[in-house]
């Protein structure tokens, strides 16, 4: 079955070749498509001369400017959902994801779950190289999310994820607006609410070691207001607006 890994990009030249040809060297046959917003760096130009070398394997989505992390995936899945790809993975370009748990990933999800998260959180799972401060916000948000919304995952904010096609096609991706942490955080709540089988499989966090951080102070307070809009529009119902058609048996 086809699989499909999504990598959004903005200044990745220094990681963007290297991380595509780590994903494609697997005896399973990734494909892989870039969604970049605009780079100036030239990474959509590194991206197409691999493309040259990789005929039907790699494909590029350019946009115009740096519209965010939520909305790339979401250009992504769209695309994912009209190619008929089966398994679609989100993946960072960095290395922080290594490119060995993919089969990972996709065994839990070909063998029952829906959705697989790649989790530090979960016994086995683990963070390198972070300094205090982003294991604070990392773990605080983590478990801020838990109480608030009372999903049973415990890396919520969690950005290397396998879903299964059925996932995307009973969410209506139109409603999901966040950009940063809260956009991982309102795909797993809408995959949550709609019944699907979630599971969390251990993996080593590494922080990057090229390129700078996306990391913002806008983002983590898009997250704790996010969290909190979530629940409350559960609470009041307005949440079953990410309902297009659901294919799960409650």
């Amino acid at each position: 079955m086809s699989k499909l890994v999504i990598i959004p990009t903005y200044n990745e030249k220094e990681n963007i070749a290297s991380i595509i040809d780590a994903v494609l060297s697997f005896a399973t046959e990734y494909h892989v498509l870039v969604v970049d917003d605009g780079s100036p760096d030239g990474t959509a130009s590194i991206v197409e001369g691999l493309m040259q070398k990789h005929l039907g394997r790699i494909f590029i989505e350019k946009r115009s400017g740096k519209l965010g992390l939520g909305t790339a995936y979401i250009h992504g899945f769209l695309w994912a959902l009209k190619h008929d790809y089966e398994y679609i993975f989100e993946m960072d370009a960095d290395f922080s994801h290594s490119p060995y748990d993919l089969d990972r990933l996709l065994h839990a999800c070909e063998n029952g779950a829906d959705m697989a998260i790649g989790s530090r959180y979960v016994s086995g799972g683990s963070t390198e190289n972070w300094p205090l401060d982003r294991k604070l916000y990392s773990w605080g948000g983590s478990a801020y999310t838990r109480i608030i919304t009372g999903m049973p995952i415990k890396d919520p904010t969690a950005g290397f994820v396998c879903y299964n096609r059925k996932v995307l096609d009973g969410i209506n991706l139109s409603t999901i607006n966040f950009v940063g942490y809260a956009f991982q955080i309102e795909m797993k709540f809408a995959a949550w609410k709609l019944g699907f089988k979630i599971k969390e499989v251990p993996i080593n966090f590494v922080d990057r070691k090229i390129g700078a951080s996306k990391m913002t102070k806008g983002i983590i307070k898009e997250a704790i207001l996010g969290v909190l809009n979530m629940q409350w529009q559960s609470t009041t119902g307005k949440f079953l607006k990410i309902i297009k058609r659901i294919r799960v048996n409650f």
